[in-house]
Formats: structure tokens, sequence, C-alpha cells
């Protein structure tokens, strides 16, 4: 295998298939020999027309590939180019901050649900990173490249809660290898479904990208090469279930069966969608989760209506990153930071025990 960089800063691969690798899908081939692009990317290269094959038995001929299935052949010389993606540099927007600290090094921010992280196809702006570009101003400027200046860690669009951004190279490096090595103190609050039994345990599943669906991660079997060790210590906090109810004289009371809880979620590990995929795992998913909830009408039949149009009125997860702890990168400080629920998941909270 050839790569080179040309001066446009292309990147030029050249490959001839070995015996061993005979049969493979074009794509799978690619994936294993270039691992530095996704198989996804390269798969858009080929049905692009960007794959040059020659067989070796007409040297001469040059053909173009685009079917990701085509098997591969031993010494096929397969040849393309990979076209130098930039990252378009995002500006400064004036978007207010929810800021909890800050100093010359790091900023801890109170993120709302609904903002994104970092500027992605979709979400060019509007996002933290433009907020932080304005807020700080030109100390962000090439710290972990262009398209996430500052960014040490992320937590989903609609999760609200705290984040740590680094404001000078030493302290995203600092921060970064805390992350690496799962030092942080990272908890979360969560409404799921049910109660969680025991009220207190640890989930420790592999987590991967979902097989049948690229865009949700999912437990990954321990057996299989795929996916990365993931572990959530959880406590449930808080019972939220319907009052008991008094029937005829005479009669038991009775407990209607608990409907959901409030649960803290605490990280050894910070894989992407962790406490939804793990929580969902055991059959407790998160309230309002599009990706890995249940169905609201169902699950909240128990509740009143007026309980029942609180709980299918969330519209997103209901999850808060409520504590963030870490070493202060240059004065080895031990820093702990705590914010309480969000307004929506206080009210949320308020209807199920008024119920």
């Amino acid at each position: 295998m050839t790569i080179q960089n040309s001066n446009l800063n292309d990147v030029h691969i050249d490959l001839t298939v070995e015996e061993n690798s005979q049969g493979l899908r074009l794509d799978k081939y690619l994936a294993l020999c270039v691992s530095d692009l996704s198989r996804s990317r390269l798969k858009q290269l080929i049905t692009d027309g960007e794959i040059t094959l020659v067989r070796p038995s007409t040297p001469q001929v040059k053909e173009t590939i685009n079917d990701p299935s085509y098997r591969v052949k031993y010494r096929d010389h397969i040849f393309f180019t990979v076209p130098q993606t930039e990252d378009p540099e995002p500006i400064g927007e004036d978007i207010p901050l929810d800021v909890i600290y800050e100093d010359d090094q790091v900023i801890v921010i109170n993120k709302p649900a609904g903002m994104v992280v970092h500027p992605a196809p979709g979400n060019p702006d509007g996002t933290l990173v433009n907020a932080l570009i304005h807020h700080c101003g030109d100390s962000l400027s090439g710290i972990n490249g262009v398209r996430r200046p500052g960014i040490v860690h992320r937590i989903d669009k609609e999760t609200s809660g705290l984040m740590v951004a680094a404001k000078t190279d030493r302290a995203h490096q600092k921060l970064a290898k805390q992350f690496a090595k799962h030092s942080l103190e990272r908890a979360y609050m969560a409404i799921v479904w049910g109660v969680p039994n025991p009220a207190v345990g640890t989930i420790h599943e592999k987590i991967g990208r979902d097989p049948k669906n690229r865009l949700k991660m999912s437990v990954i079997p321990v057996e299989s090469k795929r996916g990365r060790d993931a572990i959530t210590h959880y406590q449930v906090i808080k019972r939220l279930e319907p009052k008991r109810k008094t029937f005829e004289k005479g009669a038991a009371l009775k407990m209607l069966p608990p409907s959901l809880s409030l649960v803290e979620c605490r990280l050894e590990t910070g894989r992407t969608h962790q406490v939804r995929v793990h929580m969902s795992h055991i059959k407790h998913p998160l309230v309002g989760d599009p990706s890995y909830g249940k169905s609201g009408p169902i699950q909240s039949k128990n509740f009143s209506e007026k309980a029942q149009s609180a709980i299918l009125d969330f519209k997103r997860q209901a999850l808060h990153a409520y504590v963030i702890g870490f070493v202060h990168p240059t004065t080895g400080e031990d820093l702990t930071f705590e914010i309480e629920l969000p307004n929506d998941m206080k009210r949320l909270i308020s209807a199920l025990e008024r119920d």
C-alpha cells in the first residue's frame, strides 16, 4: 500500500490486493486498508466514481468501480485520491452562556437542552462553539482543531448540564488526558421508566454502533471485537409513582405499579449515549428519549390525565449532567461543580408527585 500527500493536501492511495483479501467486498477491503477513513466515507468515494481498478490480466485498461459490493480479486490494482476536506471555520456569535466558573485556563458552562456543542452538517451555527468563540475571543484559536476549538468532551444536543472547555493548548492537553484515564467525575440525573432493581448497581456492558442502525449505539456482546468498554454506576434517588387508592370500606389499600423514578448515573467511562444505552439495556429507558425510549401512552396509563400530559409533553430525553469534577490543568486543584435540575425536569417531577 502506498499513501502520498500532494502539494494540494489531497491524499493518493495505491493498493494491490493480496491473496488473503480475495473475495472481500470493495468497501470492506478499503476500510481494512485505510483505517483513517470511515467505511461510509469510503463507500461515498466508491459511489461517486473515485475508485480506479486495473486487473492483472489487462494492465493497460483502467476501470472505474462504483459498486461497493464488488468482490476484489488477487492482484487487483486499486488506486484513488481522497480530496482534502476542510472544516469551515466557525465564527463567534453573541449567544448567552450560563457560565458557572471561568479563569484564564478553563471555562465551565451549564449547557441548555437544545444546544448543539459544535458545528456539524445540519447545524453550522448557533452552537456552543460559536458562543464560546464570541465569549472567549482569540484564546480558543487552534485548540483541538478548527471545528471544535476548546472542546474536550460533549453532551448530546437534547441533554442539559455541565461541560468544561479549555481556553489554552496546555489546558486542553491536560483535560484530555484526564478524560482518557476516566479520572474526571461526571454524574447525571435521569428520569426513567420503572424503578431499577436493585436500587443501586453497576452496568458494565460494551457499547458500539448498532449494526441495524448506524445512527444509534447499542450494547455489544462481550465476546465481540466491536465496541468499547463502558461502565455506569446508578442509584435510585426517588420513586415517582401514583398515590395509593382507597377502595370500598374494608378493602385493602392497593398500590398501583410504580411507573417512573429519578436515577443518578455516575460514569466511569464516557461513551456516546452511554447513560441512554445502558439504562435502556436494563429495561429502564429515559422518559422522552426518541432513540432508546418506549411508548409514552402505554407506559403512563397509571397516571392521571394531567400527569400523562406532562410525560407526553416532555419532548427530549430526561437527562441532565449535574456534576462535573476535574483537576485544574495548571494549579492542580481538585474542582467539583454541581448544578440543580433544569426547570423542565423540575416541572415533570412536580406533576408526577402531585398525581
